[in-house]
Parts: structure tokens; C-alpha cells; sequence
């Protein structure tokens, strides 16, 4: 079988040719695929510094730089997986119960074609509609959850739908198995204990990222993978996890996150774990002037894919 290349620099200069992520080869469904990459370029779901909708575009054009091979894992994806850029979910971008009912149903269709879908955002409102459809499939679901904020809500405004929300309805419709959610990066301020405490009163894992400062994460990933067995797994990475240093290019950034190295480590420490689905979310290109935010999501994103392969390779 011939499997899609990325457009290699010595073909194409990395600043020219198509404007897919890693400059793959494009289609308009997920028919034939085992992975591709979805844009959603939604932020009115937001709740202070909008920009997310410009997210999939600059992910995508700084994604140019990528080389196919893993130094580190020595996984090359593309010598395992048909993968294609499929384009973005046309939401309607003034409306977001419409949006959610759109996006839904577009991974319901991905999903019937037993591709495993890598999403480019947008705000993290866009993962309760993608976990519904991944649980109609799977059934309950593990969540990898790498995050700043716990995104357990009730309400936002008196919205039930909304960026800091999506993982309390998860719960509330039977979405996953709590015992298998981890939350990693949680930190900085809030209003009570209950911000970060819901989470562990419905049976999640808690790390607060001032628990794993200045450490490797290499022996908390072996945890998580003994967690999430063979158990079907979503895995959610909000770029607010990271230090604003490495990430400062989203909407609510908060001091003493994650550094990269650990982002990758977070990644890395996922082979063998069933993934299902994966997102890199809240990038906001108008508060990213180097470009360094969207060229992390979309390493973090090639990380995610590797892992997806480093599976299917045995």
C-alpha cells in the first residue's frame, strides 16, 4: 500500500505549497483513512480573549516545519497510517448549540470510517460534541485531560454550553468512565475548593501542576497508562496547560503551567494506550506574534499521531 507523504522541504521551500497540516495531501471525508486532521475554527464558546477560530490556519502554516521521522521514538507515522488533512467543520459561527449540533454530527461521519480523528481548535467548547460521537461508537470513554482550568462549570452566564464546561456534561450524559479521567496542569486561582474538587468527588485524577513542578512526568504517564488498560481513550490538550512563557498565544493564560518538555513528555508517555480521538485546543493567533503557540500545538499534534502509529505498528 502507498501511504500519503508530507510535501518533503527539499520538493516544495517549507514556506510554500499547500496550506495543510504538515503540507499532507487532502480530501474532502475521512474515506480510506486511518487518521486525519480536522480544523474547527470556533471561539464563540470563549469566555475572555477570542482568536481560537484563527487557530487551524496558523497550526497548519506553522506545522510546515515538521519533518516526518521521530528522532526521539523513531516512529514515522506515514509509514504506518493513511493520514489526509480533511479540511474544517463548517460551524456557524453565530450560533453555538447550532455549531455543537454541526460538529457532532461531522464526527459521527468521520467516526463511520474508522478514522481516527486529530483535531485542530479552536475553544474546548468543540470536545463535548466530538466525545458524544465518540461515545456512541466506544461507549464510555477514558479522557487524557491536559489543561490550566478544569472545565467543570455548571454554568457560564447561565449557559450550559460553553469553553468551561465540557466535562461536567460529559458526565451528567454518561459520556465516560470517571475512574479512567485523569486532569494534568490544573492550576492558579479560582472561587472554592470545588473549582478542581468536583473533579475528584466524580472519581477523576487530579494533578495540579504545582505537584509536578520541576519534574519529569516520564513516571506519572506510566500511571496513566496502567490507568487506561486497553480502555478506549480521548485525549484533550489545552495549550493553556503550558507556562505562558512557552504558550502565551490563547485566551486565558495562567502563570506556573507545564514547559514544554514536559508537554512532550505528557505525549510520549501515551504509546500503547488505546487512543480514539486527540484535539489541541485554545490556540489564539492574535496574542501569538512569534508563531511559537501554534508551532507548539502543532508538534504536540505530530506527537499525538505518533503515538496513534507507535499502536498500529505492533
Amino acid at each position: 500500500m502507498e501511504y500519503n507523504q508530507p510535501l518533503g522541504g527539499n520538493d516544495m521551500p517549507r514556506f510554500s505549497g499547500p496550506s495543510t497540516m504538515m503540507r499532507l495531501p487532502s480530501q474532502e471525508t475521512a474515506e480510506g483513512l486511518d487518521a486525519c486532521f480536522i480544523g474547527i475554527g470556533l471561539d464563540i464558546g470563549t469566555s475572555h480573549r477570542p482568536g481560537t477560530r484563527f487557530g487551524p490556519r496558523q497550526i497548519r502554516q506553522e506545522s510546515s516545519m515538521i519533518r516526518p521521522y521521530n528522532m526521539k521514538t523513531r516512529i514515522s507515522p506515514f509509514d504506518h497510517l493513511q493520514v489526509a488533512d480533511i479540511g474544517d467543520v463548517p460551524i456557524n459561527t453565530f450560533n453555538l448549540g447550532k455549531s455543537v449540533d454541526i460538529i457532532e454530527a461531522f464526527y459521527d461521519d468521520v467516526l463511520k470510517h474508522d478514522a481516527v480523528p486529530f483535531t485542530l481548535g479552536g475553544d474546548h467548547t468543540l470536545v463535548l460534541p466530538i466525545v458524544r460521537a465518540m461515545a456512541k461508537k466506544h461507549g464510555p470513554v477514558g479522557i487524557i485531560h491536559i489543561d490550566a482550568h478544569a472545565d467543570i462549570n455548571d454554568h457560564m452566564f447561565g449557559e450550559k454550553i460553553a469553553h468551561g464546561t465540557p466535562f461536567r456534561r460529559m458526565v451528567e450524559e454518561g459520556l465516560v468512565e470517571p475512574s479512567k479521567v485523569i486532569q494534568i496542569g490544573l492550576r492558579a486561582t479560582g472561587y472554592a475548593d470545588d473549582d478542581f474538587d468536583w473533579s475528584r468527588n466524580q472519581g477523576f485524577r487530579v494533578v495540579q501542576a504545582e505537584d509536578i513542578w520541576y519534574q519529569s512526568l516520564n513516571p506519572l504517564m506510566a500511571e496513566v497508562r496502567e490507568m487506561m488498560g486497553d480502555h478506549p481513550v480521548y485525549f484533550s490538550f489545552d495549550i493553556d496547560s503550558f507556562d505562558p512563557a512557552y504558550a502565551p498565544g490563547t485566551g486565558t493564560a495562567e502563570p506556573g503551567g507545564l514547559t514544554s518538555h514536559q508537554g512532550l513528555e505528557i505525549v510520549r508517555g501515551t504509546y500503547g494506550i488505546n487512543l480514539v480521538g486527540c484535539d489541541l485546543v485554545e490556540v489564539s493567533p492574535p496574542y501569538d506574534q512569534s508563531g511559537n503557540t501554534a508551532t507548539l500545538g502543532a508538534n504536540i499534534l505530530y506527537e499525538m499521531l505518533c503515538s496513534h502509529a507507535s499502536r498500529m505498528k505492533k
